[in-house]
């Protein structure tokens, strides 16, 4: 099912809707909202809150990673609009909304710009529709599909009728393909969907790291296979297998907070302010505020932090 929001009003719940209440299973954590709760969010229950309490144990900067994965992707958002001058984007594994989304920052700088999102979880339907509402100059959709499933996503008409596949499409990943179930092909998905995309067009991707901290995300592996769900890290090397054929934007594949460090557009507030990622300065970026994150990692310097994630932007050549 799609989620079609255009003009700045969102569409209306359909009799469908009403009659089939989502079943967000809160008494069990869930990986979107257990990030929600890493970035200081309310879209979450108790067993989410212990979970990400667990994680903390297993990787004490996990919180200030996840700020600086959410920085890295407004940055790279902001470069795509700005310097690289893409007006579509799509986004895959959407997760909870958290403002500024990325239709937000994409529109900030191109009123004019196209996104459409992706996800088939009822937590991130149960919000999308109230949150993902865009610049009556552009357009921005939600559709439901696997992210597993390149074929469905391709074929569906929410995306066919949002972007034009002929132009250059921004095509995002950010900490999903280690969520990919253990019998799909992380590697095929990417360059499937990579192959519909012309020339022009860019793939943004973040992954767990298991070479940044391997007894880490090992520990988180095991944690969340108890809890019933599937996480995969990934060696540098491994991560770089998502971009071949492939030209990787400099600086490469780095630590989402080594990429294009520089003014930060704060989750939850405006660029350079006090908002959870404007407080996170002290992740290698800059911002005008000033002001760290009270975590252990933001009082070390830029230099002794690691976020355990392999974070890059590619193009797609043949101009």
């Amino acid at each position: 099912m799609g989620r079609d929001l255009m003009g700045g009003m969102p569409e209306r719940p359909t009799q469908a809707d009403a009659r089939a209440p989502l079943d967000l299973r809160t008494d069990r954590p869930h990986a979107a909202r257990v990030y929600d709760v890493l970035l200081g969010g309310k879209t979450n229950y108790a067993a989410d809150r212990a979970m990400a309490e667990q994680v903390l144990v297993n990787l004490p900067s996990a919180r200030s990673a996840a700020l600086a994965n959410r920085s890295f992707i407004h940055r790279a958002t902001r470069y795509l609009a700005a310097e690289a001058g893409v007006r579509q984007f799509l986004d895959i594994g959407t997760g909870i909304p958290t403002s500024p989304n990325l239709h937000e920052v994409a529109q900030g700088v191109a009123p004019d710009s196209r996104v459409v999102y992706v996800d088939n979880d009822p937590i991130v339907l149960a919000h999308s529709r109230a949150l993902h509402i865009g610049h009556p100059s552009g357009r921005t959709a939600y559709m439901e599909a696997d992210a597993a499933d390149p074929e469905a996503i391709l074929a569906s008409g929410v995306l066919r009728e949002t972007l034009d596949l002929g132009r250059p499409v921004a095509l995002s990943m950010c900490l999903l393909l280690h969520w990919l179930p253990a019998d799909s092909d992380p590697y095929a998905v990417v360059r499937r969907l990579m192959e519909e995309l012309p020339p022009g067009s860019h793939l943004v991707i973040t992954h767990l790291a298991r070479d940044l901290d391997q007894a880490g995300s090992g520990g988180l592996e095991s944690d969340f296979k108890a809890s019933g769900s599937q996480l995969k890290a990934r060696t540098k090397d491994e991560v770089a297998r998502f971009f071949d054929g492939l030209t990787l934007v400099t600086p490469g594949l780095v630590p989402p907070h080594r990429w294009r460090p520089g003014r930060l557009v704060a989750v939850g507030g405006t660029a350079g302010g006090q908002g959870a990622a404007g407080d996170a300065a002290g992740l290698g970026d800059t911002a005008e505020s000033g002001g760290t994150a009270d975590t252990p990692e933001s009082r070390q310097s830029a230099e002794e932090f690691t976020a355990p994630v392999w974070a890059g932007v590619a193009v797609k050549g043949g101009c």
